[in-house]
Parts: structure tokens; C-alpha cells; sequence
């Protein structure tokens, strides 16, 4: 399946009027996060195929529009955070935001917070495991797992939770944004398991298939 993924960065070349003509075939959209709604509300209308999505640690606050509509969620868009969702054959989990650097800030985690986080998830991977053989093909957040694409400051460390979770659940894939690149030669695609983790910063087109 062809993937547009996104993260971190609204783009002149995806945000015009035949974005759908320039890129054809895309069958999906996933958002990693730290995205304007209007932007992925774009997207969604001008390819016309489904997007899940999270959020990331500078989503909070309200949104508007140009014309001072408020935006409280992607129209058209499964927010995932915290839920599991079965999309034209992928099974994807989701979650949220980064490493906790500001006490009470929306979107950022500790370790132990994201632990509780995970857990939500638990009940429906093991039924997905009973019911199709397999838990999880695409686990998609904002921040990666620890020691894999991260940085060394806090706000952007990984979370070490990511890593049990992968290798427990064994996702083919692991997408995850804020993580900005800007040279060619830094890595943001890396094999950990069985599981591809993807830095999709600031946009990936990508073929996905269900885990084995």
C-alpha cells in the first residue's frame, strides 16, 4: 500500500492545488504529529483516502482556520492516540507527543506516563493476536524510541517503553516524526528487530505491507 506520511513541517509542495496529480496512488495518509489541522484537513480532501493520526509535543492550543474557524480535530481524519485501528488491511496503533520537559504540558510524557499510555493498547494487540494472527503492522507516534534516530537533550530523547513495545508486539513498522533531518546523509530509516522504524520528517512516501 502507498503511504503519504508527514510530520513536523508544513510543505509548499504538498499544500497546492494538484498535489493528487504531482503524487498519484496514494491510498493512505498518516500524520506523526506537530501539523496545523487545516494542513492535514488539506491533505484528506485533495487525495480523498483515509488518514490516522497523532499528536506532538507543540499541538496544544487552539487552532483556526483563515477564516477564524475553530479547529478541534481533523475533519475527516481517526485521531489515534491511544487506539487501534484495522484501515484497509494495516493494523496501526497510536500515540502521542514527546518526552516531558515542561511540568502540566499537554502532550509530553514520562516514562512512566507513557507506560500507562501503552498499556490502553494492551487489551486489543492481544485480541488482534487471537483474532487475525498478529498484533500490529504500523505503530505510528511522534517521538522515536530511545537511542534509535533520537537526540541527547530531553525534549528530544526517545522513550525506552517504545522498545518493549516493539519487541513484544512486533510491528513491521514504527513511524515517527520529531526528529528534524536536514542533510542527506543522517539516518532515518533503521531496522531494529523485526520491526522498520521510520523518521518521516518532513514527509515519506512508503509501501507498507501487513506484518508476517
Amino acid at each position: 500500500m502507498k503511504v503519504l506520511a508527514v510530520s513536523d513541517r508544513v510543505l509548499d509542495r504538498l499544500y497546492c492545488h494538484n498535489v493528487r496529480q504531482k503524487y498519484p496512488g496514494v491510498e493512505m495518509i498518516i500524520g506523526c504529529g506537530d501539523l496545523p489541522y487545516y494542513y492535514l484537513e488539506f491533505l484528506v480532501s485533495a487525495f480523498d483516502v483515509p488518514l490516522l493520526y497523532v499528536l506532538g509535543n507543540h499541538d496544544g492550543g487552539p487552532q483556526y482556520t483563515a477564516d477564524n474557524r475553530l479547529l478541534t480535530s481533523v475533519q475527516g481524519g481517526i485521531y489515534l492516540h491511544g487506539q487501534v485501528v484495522e484501515k484497509k488491511g494495516l493494523v496501526l496503533a497510536g500515540l502521542n507527543g514527546s518526552m516531558r520537559y515542561r511540568p502540566n504540558a499537554p502532550y509530553m510524557y514520562t516514562e512512566a506516563e507513557m507506560r500507562r499510555q501503552i498499556a490502553r493498547l494492551v487489551p486489543q494487540l492481544l485480541w488482534n493476536r487471537r483474532k487475525i494472527g498478529r498484533y500490529l503492522d504500523v505503530l505510528v507516534t511522534h517521538s522515536p524510541p530511545y537511542g534509535i534516530h533520537d537526540r541527547q537533550d530531553l525534549p528530544h530523547t526517545g522513550f525506552k517503553t517504545f522498545l518493549q513495545l516493539l519487541r513484544v508486539f512486533k510491528p513491521r513498522y514504527h513511524l515517527h516524526g520529531h526528529i528534524h533531518l536536514y542533510r542527506r546523509d543522517h539516518t532515518w530509516r533503521t531496522q531494529h528487530g523485526e520491526t522498520e522504524i521510520i523518521n518521516v520528517y518532513p514527509y515519506k512516501f512508503l509501501e507498507l505491507e501487513p506484518a508476517g
